[in-house]
């Protein structure tokens, strides 16, 4: 089994495609073995054709296509259950997280114990707009007092985790941004990571505050109640 899939979830994102996946191959040729996993998610440009394209110029990429687009913790989840990976990094399509930031997390889990199965990027300067780093700080700051994941940054898309540990948790839309919150609920502990964060090279951004927000009351009651109903035993085999 291949040692870390990067998955990658991307809609409408062909200008940022092939100089993202080229800054992965030279964050990780040479330091350990892996595969890359595009998940485009029904893309209306020609993101497709740009990542069919380059599977025959790079032998580590995969490309998983929606046939109809579903959001990006569906994309998510499908590249995870399609990757060959014990360990799952993922990055946002867009660019603005760094790849030379993956083999950091690597060096981390190597130095972490067991009980430790996910390394959250933490964007300690964003390069964001003055109006997203404020809607994200008003976020952060009442999802970690509703749910205490104690996780300073939960919506930075570069993240290294246990693949087994995500296939056991419970899945529905949006659940990419609660990801420390669930792991802790399944028993694991998670680590916070500083992490490089760059502008956007090319592109526009697919969400705004407003329907983050509408979407994140109903999501964080969601996984409160998930929270309080949880229940963990230890277990053996007579």
């Amino acid at each position: 089994m291949t040692q870390l899939s990067v998955v990658v979830p991307v809609f409408n994102e062909r200008d940022n495609v092939l100089p993202l996946i080229n800054e992965i191959t030279a964050a990780l040729r040479g330091k350990t073995e892996f595969e890359i996993v595009y998940v485009d998610d029904a893309s209306k440009d020609d993101t497709l054709a740009v990542l069919t394209a380059a599977k025959s110029e790079i032998p580590e990429l995969r490309v998983i296509h929606h046939l109809t687009q579903s959001g990006q913790s569906t994309a998510v989840r499908n590249g995870i259950k399609s990757a060959r990976g014990v360990w799952i990094a993922t990055l946002d399509g867009d660019g603005q997280n760094d790849p030379a930031d993956i083999p950091k997390l690597i060096a981390r889990r190597d130095a972490s114990p067991d009980s430790i199965k996910l390394f959250a990027g933490w964007r300690t300067e964003r390069k964001d707009t003055g109006s997203k780093r404020l809607a994200s700080r008003l976020a952060n700051a009442i999802r970690s007092r509703l749910l205490r994941d104690e996780t300073p940054d939960t919506g930075c898309g570069i993240k290294l985790f246990e693949r087994a540990a995500f296939m056991d948790l419970p899945y529905f839309d949006h659940m990419h941004r609660y990801l420390p919150a669930l792991m802790q609920r399944a028993g694991w502990q998670v680590e916070s990571v500083p992490v490089n964060h760059r502008a956007r090279a090319a592109g526009i951004s697919k969400y705004n505050n407003f329907n983050r927000a509408l979407v994140g009351i109903s999501d964080l009651r969601g996984v409160a109640w998930l929270i309080r109903r949880s229940k963990r035993t230890q277990i053996e085999e007579i």
